[in-house]
């Protein structure tokens, strides 16, 4: 299916449209309740609280996950009319939510709720085969899984729900993320003839555009693990729905590069901790948008940086989906030259995000051979990364 035919396909379906708009007046209804709500029951972000780094200066509620879940939950069930994997997949998402609201109210530990992800993963993977098990990569043909297709899937599952969840640390970062990957997702399942996955997708889209009526800086509320872990766990299974299950090439590529921000982020983190032996689901202040408010950035225009580049990476999936260098399993010249040219201009701004962002360093110039300025450079560097890196005690 072409770009306007599945773009068309998306926008005529009833379901999806239904969907999307339900979705978004019930997130807009239900958060001002979750907002006066959240004080009642103890869910309420302190910002001195000392488990984790806060950007925000003043308590906030932290259970708006409450009412985008709603927002989903509702029209899925309406709309869908779930069965079969999608049965399971709003099972997996009503469990995960009641995990993120016991942490948002109570706390738990990191490990308690990644293996509460785990164990929730297992409903709609094992009883209702919520899995991929085959891919097709490029010059390789398909690659079968077998055995390793349910432990895999749930690895997946369980990683994105935790991805989202650690960039849920500055307003409106994490829902306007997943409402991009939502949108390309749900063009993507559509172009698969997937109709099912991409109205759940829209669905997603527009509980979380909703909310950012009342979570864009200066914050009222925020999501919470209700909602973080939520919105991770349905994008995984969303993807694994609409675009794993499929044959084509794109079907891997697509939704690395639709959720590459949080990978990205997580990655650099995690990596940064190890390097100064921190457990790496610690605390600290590394996370992109961290490094965007040290050099000077405000809140909402470290999101807005953000978004651009989670929506080119996202456009530069949807290219390859539509305009394949390899259409026929032969290479065609005009869309090789289109989709490198794509490509290169996602990589120059990602390598402009990278130095922005001060990742590349004063010590990477001196393995260049940039002379003493950067040897001294990289000694005031790495003690600054180091106190950064420690996290609250």
């Amino acid at each position: 299916m072409s770009f306007p035919e599945s773009l068309e396909t998306l926008l005529t379906a009833g379901d999806v449209v239904f969907g999307f708009v339900s979705a978004a007046l019930i997130v807009l209804l239900l958060t001002p309740l979750a907002e006066r709500l959240a004080p009642r029951i103890g869910a309420v972000d302190d910002p001195n609280a000392s488990d984790r780094p806060r950007v925000h200066s003043r308590p906030l509620p932290r259970i708006g996950g409450v009412a985008i879940v709603a927002g989903i939950l509702v029209p899925a069930a309406l709309l869908i009319r779930p069965g079969g994997a999608y049965l399971g997949i709003l099972i997996g998402t009503l469990l995960v939510a009641i995990l993120g609201l016991a942490d948002d109210v109570w706390g738990l530990q990191p490990s308690t709720k990644m293996l509460g992800v785990v164990a929730i993963a297992l409903i709609p993977v094992v009883a209702f085969d919520v899995a991929f098990e085959r891919i097709s990569l490029p010059l390789v043909g398909n690659l079968e899984f077998g055995a390793l297709a349910i432990p895999l899937t749930i690895l997946w599952i369980a990683a994105l729900s935790n991805l989202v969840n650690l960039i849920d640390g500055m307003d409106a970062l994490a829902a306007g993320i997943v409402s991009i990957a939502a949108f390309s997702f749900a063009l993507l399942a559509a172009s698969f003839g997937r109709m099912s996955a991409a109205a759940l997708a829209a669905i997603i889209c527009g509980a979380t555009l909703a909310f950012l009526r009342y979570n864009f800086h200066p914050a009222r509320i925020i999501m919470g693990d209700s909602g973080a872990l939520t919105l991770g766990f349905l994008l995984a299974t969303v993807a694994v729905e609409g675009v794993l299950k499929t044959a084509a090439t794109i079907a891997l590529v697509a939704p690395l590069l639709v959720i590459a921000i949080p990978i990205l982020d997580t990655s650099f983190v995690v990596l940064k901790r190890l390097k100064y032996r921190r457990p790496p689901w610690g605390a600290d202040h590394n996370h992109f948008y961290h490094r965007f408010l040290r050099i000077g950035f405000s809140q909402r225009r470290t999101v807005m940086y953000l978004y651009l580049w989670a929506a080119l990476l996202a456009a530069s999936a949807i290219l390859v989906r539509f305009v394949p260098p390899r259409p026929r399993k032969d290479w065609d010249l005009e869309n090789t030259l289109i989709v490198g040219g794509v490509g290169l201009v996602v990589l120059a701004t990602s390598v402009w995000m990278v130095y922005t962002l001060e990742i590349l360093k004063a010590r990477h110039l001196r393995v260049l051979g940039f002379g003493r300025w950067a040897t001294r450079e990289s000694e005031r560097e790495e003690a600054v990364e180091e106190v950064l890196t420690a996290g609250p005690r």
